[in-house]
């Protein structure tokens, strides 16, 4: 499976995401034909070196005066363009992102009235056509994007003086569900235009995606930075169609500590966010009986948990083992209805599927189909058995 991984180690933005998918293959030619035939702006392509790393620079030339656009003159522009299929859907897609965002932003429910200051520009199309088009040429099954550098400080807007993230880049990381991390650099790295690009296009990942590289590319950024600003983009044939994800096992022996309590840990470090919890019979030195408490959990709940553990239990110390490289499949709760003795009963399953989409596993959740087996008279073990099949039915 092909995929495509940004890593905005130094943010991102629309003409640095077009330049790095141009490094990574991308018909230059034909972006650059497309972009100059729907905007009214001039393209020039060059590589450059940004602190000792050679990249692609994209330089979008526009008129010296145009007037502020709507989001209808926006959707109109790109409706006019006679794109392809499927880079005019995105273009309306990203566009109608940013739109929301600052209808979010500004408590403005119109969109019909909704005007863009720093996206409403001819530079802002471009940047969005042709990541578009350049994106769709490379013909990857899967892309991604790990945690996103947005900058510090303030930044001067139309607005008036904003944080970084500007807020409307803020609500599209949120709606997006994207990680991201503020730095040193007193600067703006992640414009609106980039996270909306990503947002669309992208799944958030914490970390790189298990396979074998088959290029890299980097997108040159305007500004000068302590380190190359520039976006890199890399091309995987991917192991599996699992999803990569970081976390941490917490461990440590506990001896002389009463099952009760030992059963009230597990539900508190549960409650507290640990994703699982284990608590082993163990032999310690001497012959004495003791226990291992192991839990995974994710690397920002790891203190919490740690100090929770030994609060409770009184060990003087928390084992952190980091597991960087665990694959998982996404899963959800859905919810089916089933019939139980001749009454129709709803509960809760779990749904795992790969990135891709494909079905992997469906469990039932076992304090639904209790409560239907108290009710039906049913065995707990049959109520399970038929709500796995009906979610069968809906979601194979």
């Amino acid at each position: 499976m092909k995929a495509l991984v940004f890593n905005p180690f130094s943010g991102a933005a629309g003409d640095m995401i077009l330049g790095c998918t141009l490094d990574l293959g991308a018909d230059r030619n034909m972006v650059k034909e497309l972009i100059e035939a729907s905007a009214n702006v001039s393209v020039d392509i060059k590589e450059v070196v940004k602190k000792g790393i050679k990249a692609l620079d994209v330089r979008i030339n526009v008129p010296e005066k145009e007037h502020v656009r709507t989001y209808p003159e926006l959707v109109d522009a790109v409706k006019a363009a006679g794109l392809p299929p499927r880079v005019e859907a995105s273009a309306l897609d990203i566009f109608m992102r940013l739109a929301e965002a600052e209808a979010s932003v500004h408590g403005q429910p119109d969109l019909e009235n909704l005007h863009f200051h720093e996206v409403g520009q001819s530079d802002a199309l471009a940047d969005i056509i042709g990541s578009s088009a350049a994106i769709h040429s490379l013909k990857c099954d899967s892309i991604y994007c790990t945690p996103i550098n947005v900058g510090s400080g303030t930044i001067t807007s139309a607005h008036g003086i904003l944080p970084v993230p500007a807020p409307a880049t803020l609500e599209i990381l949120r709606k997006g569900k994207f990680y991201f991390r503020g730095e040193t650099e007193q600067k703006e790295l992640l414009t609106p235009t980039g996270a909306a690009i990503l947002a669309h296009f992208a799944r958030s990942i914490e970390a790189f995606p298990q396979g074998r590289v088959i290029s890299i590319g980097y997108g040159a950024g305007d500004s000068e930075l302590a380190g190359p600003n520039v976006l890199q983009g890399v091309l995987s044939e991917l192991d599996s169609c699992l999803i990569p994800d970081i976390i941490e096992v917490l461990e440590t022996n506990a001896d002389d500590v009463s099952g009760e309590i030992l059963g009230n840990l597990f539900e508190e470090l549960l409650a507290m966010g640990a994703k699982d919890v284990a608590i082993l019979p163990a032999t310690m030195k001497k012959g004495r009986p003791a226990h291992v408490i192991k839990v995974i959990a994710k690397p920002e709940d790891t203190a919490k948990l740690a100090r929770k553990i030994i609060i409770e239990t009184g060990s003087l110390g928390v084992r952190v083992i980091p597991t960087r490289h665990r694959l998982m499949a996404a899963r959800w709760i859905e919810s089916v209805k089933f019939e139980v003795g001749g009454q129709i009963y709803e509960a809760a399953v779990k749904v795992a599927r790969d990135s891709e989409g494909v079905l992997l596993n469906i469990s039932a959740e076992f304090e639904d189909c209790k409560k239907i087996a108290k009710a039906s008279g049913v065995p707990v073990k049959e109520v399970m058995r038929k709500s796995e099949e009906a979610a069968r039915k809906l979601f194979s």
